[in-house]
């Protein structure tokens, strides 16, 4: 069987972080060391590490305070089969987080969390990955390094600081374009699409608990160019 030339595994590792908004947590018990697996919901940050919102109460998280190593497994949710389907296993460390900027990349993605993040028992954390495990279907099968799967961010302080403001744009004004994006350019059913997320490789849409990815065709480190490259996508998908 030849090679599939079409297939990034980097891409398809990144797709399944950013497009994910669940996932299963791996710890290790206080007392046993045993593995102990829980269901969380998972949000990205601008560079694409992962963050829970985890309260104190939760086994999990009593592990955690006793141990930092986890494991998380992310999947595309496909119909059918899971097993036919893709999946990213992420090895590392998962630590409170103190970044402001934290709470509101999880929020934006997961809004009915706001009725209870401020409460004292919930803290946000971090994954610090130090392995990556891709399985992509049969012959994509990939040990990946930290560095594929996170974006870095070192060179487009100008994107990070205009983030929240470019993706309140996107919203307010060009509604229609976030909706065109994921119906005409990546084939999603209609709905009530919203921009949740913007970095120097690609912008994330949500309707619902649904996300999507749609990858730039270029890096993109300051806002000029991230508003040709969306008006340009814009202009692609109303002409399909």
């Amino acid at each position: 069987m030849k090679p599939d030339k079409s297939f990034v595994p980097q891409l398809a590792a990144k797709k399944l972080l950013r497009e994910a908004r669940s996932g299963a947590l791996a710890t290790l018990m206080q007392d046993s060391g045993d593995p102990y697996c829980s269901l969380v919901n998972v949000a990205t940050t601008i560079d694409g590490a992962p963050v829970l919102l985890l309260s104190k109460l939760a086994l999990h998280t009593k592990n955690l305070l006793a141990d930092t190593r986890a494991s998380l497994m992310l999947d595309e949710r496909k119909e059918g089969d899971p097993l036919e389907g893709a999946r990213v296993m992420l090895m590392g460390r998962c630590v409170k987080d103190a970044d402001t900027a934290t709470p509101i990349a999880y929020l934006r993605r997961h809004p009915d969390a706001e009725m209870y993040a401020n409460f004292s028992d919930f803290s946000f954390y971090r994954m610090e990955i130090s392995r990556v495990h891709l399985v992509a279907g049969f012959g994509r099968i990939v040990d990946l390094k930290p560095r594929d799967v996170l974006t870095e961010i070192a060179d487009a302080n100008a994107l990070v600081e205009a983030q929240a403001d470019a993706i309140a744009h996107m919203n307010t004004d060009h509604a229609d374009a976030c909706r065109l994006y994921a119906t005409r350019l990546l084939g999603a059913a209609d709905g009530d699409w919203k921009c949740v997320g913007i970095d120097p490789e690609g912008i994330e849409l949500q309707n619902g608990r649904v996300a999507l990815r749609l990858q730039f065709p270029k890096r993109i480190v300051a806002l000029g160019p991230l508003r040709g490259i969306l008006k340009a996508l814009a202009d692609e998908a109303r002409l399909k």
